[in-house]
């Protein structure tokens, strides 16, 4: 009786433990679907800006074998192309 409680507290104190670290979790998030910034999928490249005021920022778009460009983005998803040619993307520092 006495190992089978000191069992199963280990057991729920791994659990505990497991869980305060994120290992465990109940379900995925949105968010972690579609992250705030530069994202790729297996065939697409996308920006998600993240905002609560409605503002449009200015990014910068690196591209493979070609030259980089600036584009303005709205609050949401934005598809910048195909994974294989943008090769990622950040914010400048400015609104438009």
């Amino acid at each position: 009786m006495r190992i089978r409680r000191k069992v199963i507290g280990a057991l729920g104190s791994a659990a505990l433990a497991l869980t305060s670290f994120g290992v465990v979790t109940a379900s995925a998030s949105p968010a972690a679907a579609d992250p705030c910034g530069f994202y790729e999928t297996s065939s697409d490249a996308y920006y998600q800006h993240c905002t609560s005021d409605g503002s449009r920022v200015v990014i910068q778009v690196r591209v493979a074998l070609a030259p980089d460009y600036e584009r303005c983005v709205a609050p949401g998803k934005t598809w910048l192309g195909s994974a294989d040619k943008i090769q990622g993307a950040h914010y400048v520092g400015r609104t438009c």
